[in-house]
């Protein structure tokens, strides 16, 4: 009989000062996480700048809402699949998402990750399939009517990768790398942007099914686009 032990550590500190911030840290290790959290207030973080949370097992489902202003998302995930929604909604909030960060048990081959944010000048960054390619990611970033002023950067390395990015809004700014494993049926980014400005960046990589439906509205754009073989 096989017997697997799973770890899981949870602390948080809650502030009842009128910050009203409570600090979640994580750190998971075993076969499987799913972990749902709602956090209401400003300045809530799930790990931090310099402690991030983590979880290491065959399969993590994230599932984080926060709501208020200046909260923090720092989570690092090794495993052979991630599936994750984050809704943000709020003003100046920090998401920094990385998948497969080298541990052992990493590999991030299944990724379905889905962000959604309402609100302005917030910081969103993803990198998915750091070490080891992404065999199969979907990925939705979605900022809703009236996100404004926030930066979006977006690295996912895998040989299939299905990359969406809609923000409706005003001074948005996007980043995106998709590099490696191109064929069969690799690289593909679809983008749509709606709102004022945008400046966005997009740099895919070969060898060959570099593919890129983009739909952009809105004045004063500046994109660059960048595919090689």
């Amino acid at each position: 009989m096989k017997k697997i032990t799973s770890y899981i550590m949870f602390v948080m500190f809650m502030v009842t000062t009128p910050l009203f911030a409570n600090d979640i840290y994580v750190t998971q290790s075993g076969a499987s996480l799913t972990l749902d959290v709602l956090q209401d207030g400003e300045n809530n973080t799930i790990g931090n700048s310099t402690t991030a949370s983590a979880s290491t097992g065959a399969t993590t489902s994230l599932n984080i809402d926060q709501v208020g202003n200046s909260n923090v998302i720092k989570y690092q995930i090794n495993g052979a699949t991630y599936t994750g929604v984050i809704n943000l909604a709020g003003n100046s909030n920090d998401v920094d998402l990385n998948c497969d960060s080298g541990n052992s048990n990493s590999s991030c081959g299944t990724v379905n990750a889905v962000v959604n944010f309402t609100g302005n000048s917030n910081d969103i960054d993803l990198d998915i399939g750091e070490t080891a390619a992404a065999t199969g990611a979907d990925v939705d970033i979605v900022g809703n009517s009236g996100s404004d002023s926030n930066v979006v950067a977006a690295t996912v390395d895998g040989t299939s990768v299905i990359l969406t990015i809609t923000v409706s809004g005003d001074t948005n700014n996007y980043l995106l790398d998709i590099d490696g494993n191109g064929d069969v049926n690799g690289h593909t980014l679809i983008h749509a942007h709606t709102g004022g400005i945008a400046d966005v960046d997009i740099t895919q990589s070969g060898v060959n099914d570099n593919m890129i439906n983009l739909t952009t509205s809105g004045d004063n754009h500046n994109i660059d686009i960048i595919q090689r073989d």
